[in-house]
């Protein structure tokens, strides 16, 4: 079953708004086993759009469309599809209704102007949309059949998986059950993943099963993805995901939709424990990701952001004999710990380094602590500070996952110089 993908906006077109709608619809599409074969992006402009749509249903059995449907002047989608489907515009009471009750729960009145979000081509089917006023419609057009989903991620996502997908599976006319399995690592890339897989895609590639990367720094992700008649794809995945476990082994910081911070805080619960941390170079965003943890609670004592390392000594009054960052990082794990009478002590500091007259990069000491006990590291992570900040604060967390776990500190990485 072929897909169209038709995304509107002039803040796509131009550029100014990266298109993250696309890859995502696109994404999700191929994982359930549809063929995307067409895509574009329109400015708002009515008559690019209706040529676009009209050119779409040439094209595809399906299509997608996303944008446009808020309450602005340059909102055109609704209006555009009645044109082009040769029908009226009718009032939605249903949607209307919807629109001034969820302005009402957030004690609002609706303003006038939203009602044009309820005026939907005649003959449309309503796509729910329950954490937005931008309605959902499903039209055919030139015997296609046309699906118009909002521009606002989180809408856009929750309409797709909960009103799109099972339309287009009831179209294909066939019960196919997807199965996707998703493995996040830290610390190799997509290359050395590849070689240290290859019997995993040997056992896949022959149970028909597709196996591949997405990298998204600092992180890569391995993924299995299965479309069969059968309910019997679990069974059929299950010696690729353990050959896949065994031979990424540690590497692995969390599967499907769980996330590394997450993985992270259900260890401190579990176990009744609590850690403080000390970040550099950061921006916070060590203490940023544990705190948005639904598990999170008291888990995290404190947190400590610095730009200098003047600043430490100053705050933890350091020695002069601790003046050495791998002294320091050892020394502010235990402080931090026993200040805030945490489990644990973590510390991430970080000084640059030169090649020549240009930054190379940083160096990164890490300490972490537990009942006097002192574990450190040290990475050389070349690169920007943007490149440098991302790897360190991954850095920073896989190195407390690894504490917590019992696991091995000292694993090299794939982005640090060796």
């Amino acid at each position: 079953m072929k897909i169209g993908i038709l995304c509107t906006g002039d803040e796509i077109l131009t550029g100014k708004t990266v298109n993250t709608n696309y890859s995502h619809i696109a994404r999700r599409l191929f994982e359930y086993g549809f063929e995307v074969n067409w895509g574009a992006v329109v400015g708002d402009q009515r008559e690019a759009i209706h040529q676009a749509m009209e050119f779409a249903a040439s094209l595809s059995d399906a299509v997608i469309v996303n944008g446009g449907l808020g309450p602005t002047v340059d909102d055109l989608t609704q209006e555009v599809a009645a044109k082009v489907a040769k029908v009226e515009l009718e009032l939605n009471q249903e949607w209307l209704d919807h629109i001034a009750g969820w302005y009402r729960s957030r004690g609002r009145v609706m303003p006038d102007n939203n009602q044009k979000q309820a005026f939907l081509p005649a003959g449309s089917e309503l796509m729910d949309n329950p954490i937005g006023t931008a309605c959902g419609f499903a039209l055919d057009i030139n015997r296609v059949r046309f699906f118009f989903t909002p521009g606002v991620p989180r809408e856009l996502h929750m309409m797709l998986e909960q009103e799109v997908l099972p339309r287009l599976q009831s179209l294909r006319g066939i019960s196919l059950h997807t199965h996707i399995k998703r493995f996040h690592s830290f610390g190799i890339g997509e290359s050395r993943a590849d070689k240290m897989l290859a019997k995993a895609a040997q056992m896949a590639e022959s149970s028909q099963i597709k196996l591949g990367f997405q990298s998204h720094y600092p992180q890569l992700e391995t993924k299995l993805v299965a479309n069969a008649t059968t309910r019997d794809v679990p069974e059929m995945m299950g010696p690729i995901e353990g050959e896949i476990r065994d031979c990424l082994g540690s590497f692995i910081v969390s599967e499907d939709d769980q996330t590394l911070e997450g993985n992270i805080c259900r260890i401190l619960q579990e176990s009744g424990t609590s850690v403080s941390i000390v970040e550099m170079h950061t921006a916070g965003l060590i203490n940023s990701r544990l705190h948005a943890c639904k598990e999170q609670g008291d888990l995290v004592k404190v947190g400590v952001v610095s730009q200098t390392m003047g600043d430490l000594h100053e705050l933890f009054k350091l020695p002069n004999g601790e003046q050495t960052l791998p002294a320091a990082a050892e020394r502010v794990a235990v402080l931090a710990s026993q200040q805030n009478k945490s489990t644990y002590g973590l510390a991430v500091l970080t000084e640059r380094y030169f090649v020549g007259r240009e930054q190379g990069g940083i160096d990164i000491h890490l300490g972490i602590v537990k009942n006097g006990n002192v574990q450190y590291r040290k990475s050389r992570m070349p690169g920007s500070p943007n490149w440098t900040r991302l790897g360190a604060v991954e850095l920073g967390l896989d190195f407390l996952r690894r504490s917590l776990a019992g696991l091995s500190v000292h694993e090299l990485i794939d982005f640090e110089q060796h």
